[in-house]
């Protein structure tokens, strides 16, 4: 059940068409922290490794924020919260604690997903990352891709931005 809800995190993270959200109203405050949202996809080169797809809400940094991911119909699949001291996965209306970001998303999806590179290619840095190759040649267009390529299997992130 973790690893359904996690998957559609991830991609509900890192692409399925699925129902439109319209823009949020945030205050002035809401506007300074970062914020996307979008579709994202996490794809293995394993057919025992399930891929996942999934509408998002992003906001925040790597060390304190929060990502909801959404079916298709915009039902809420998973949410997830983290700051320094851990994170927690809500899920079918049940709560599980880890002690990082980086723990839930490798227990959720199998792999470990460079969550702290993630949110600088969003912001347009081409961090390198260790068996990953991020490319943000579209990144202005709303579409961000990173593949792993070591360890195996192989992986695949795409992300797309709505406006």
């Amino acid at each position: 059940m973790l690893r359904a809800a996690a998957g559609a995190l991830c991609l509900a993270l890192f692409f399925v068409a699925g129902c439109a959200h319209s823009p949020l109203s945030r205050t002035q405050a809401e506007q300074a922290v970062p914020f996307w949202h979008g579709r994202l996809a996490l794809r293995f080169d394993n057919p025992e490794k399930p891929s996942f797809f999934a509408n998002f809400e992003l906001t925040g940094h790597d060390q304190v924020g929060e990502l909801n991911l959404f079916g298709p119909l915009g039902n809420t699949v998973a949410s997830l919260r983290w700051t320094p001291q851990g994170a927690v996965l809500i899920s079918n209306g049940e709560s599980r604690q880890f002690e990082s970001l980086d723990a839930l998303a490798t227990e959720a999806t199998g792999a470990a997903i460079p969550i702290t590179a993630l949110f600088q290619w969003l912001h347009g840095q081409n961090t390198v990352v260790a068996g990953w190759q991020a490319d943000l040649s579209q990144l202005a267009q709303g579409r961000l891709q990173a593949r792993r390529a070591q360890p195996e299997p192989a992986a695949e992130l795409r992300i797309i931005l709505e406006p």
